[in-house]
């Protein structure tokens, strides 16, 4: 299965994200779809997953989205987008995780962006560990 690589950069001097057009490793550097070009130090990068959410919208690293899944809990749940070597993409919520198998299902989205970590970070202060 073949997915396109794209990235999107939350930008620490501004606090904003934008799309990325291009990363010069050798430099250290990223060109930003607003044209402007950032040290790489300064930007937080976030991989698209690949996945859209309910809503068609698509899905980064870093995303914060709801989750109604009844085996985690009858309500619905707020998490974060997280990759990791051991499990892949996964939704974080405190120090528990939801594998991407459990949650990306082909049965249709049952989970919708809502943010991103750093421009609200604010959603996750209401969740229990």
């Amino acid at each position: 299965m073949k997915r396109e690589i794209k990235f999107r950069a939350y930008r620490k001097s501004t606090q904003n994200t934008c799309d990325v057009l291009s990363i010069d490793f050798e430099n250290e550097s990223v060109l930003l779809s607003d044209g402007d070009e950032e040290d790489i130090s300064d930007v937080d990068l976030m991989q698209y997953t690949g996945l859209h959410d309910k809503n068609g919208r698509e899905v980064y690293e870093g995303d914060v989205v709801k989750l109604h899944q009844v085996v985690l809990s009858p309500d619905d749940t707020i998490g974060w987008v997280e990759y990791t070597a051991q499990y892949g993409y996964s939704i974080r919520f405190g120090k528990r995780r939801c594998r991407q198998s459990d949650w990306a299902t082909d049965e249709g989205a049952k989970y919708e962006v809502i943010g991103n970590i750093f421009e609200n970070p604010e959603l996750l202060e209401a969740q229990h560990d």
